[in-house]
């Protein structure tokens, strides 16, 4: 395994036998998403520009729309973990090196900014 994927493996832990991921439908949602985009993108690379292999222009028209519902998914299921950790007693500092950051300031703030961010989504706002 390179240390890229060792890396990868470690900070992905497989989720517990039997227990449904926080949101499924979100997740399928995103796993879907991705492979459309990585099958494109292959496609795209191993072309070598032919037109038999080429993506139609609404295969990345279609591709462009992803992000933002993708976007938005990401950023639930982030807010549905943070909840997780903060109701089994994790710090903010804790999860703050989990996610990266230096500090339980930052990670406290992105937490706000993500449900701030669904909030104004989810009346419209945005």
């Amino acid at each position: 395994m390179s240390d890229d994927t060792e890396t990868t493996a470690r900070r992905r832990p497989v989720a517990p036998a039997g227990r449904p991921p926080v949101d499924g439908a979100l997740a399928e949602g995103l796993q879907r998403d991705v492979a459309f985009l990585d099958g494109l993108l292959a496609g795209a690379a191993g072309s070598g520009g032919t037109e038999q292999h080429r993506a139609s222009d609404e295969d990345v028209a279609a591709a462009l729309g992803l992000f933002e519902d993708m976007r938005t998914a990401l950023d639930r299921l982030e807010a549905q973990v943070v909840i997780e950790a903060r109701r089994r007693g994790m710090e903010w500092r804790e999860i703050a090196r989990h996610q990266g950051m230096k500090s339980s300031q930052a990670s406290s703030q992105r937490y706000q900014r993500l449900v701030t961010r669904l909030e104004e989504i989810r009346q419209g706002i945005r």
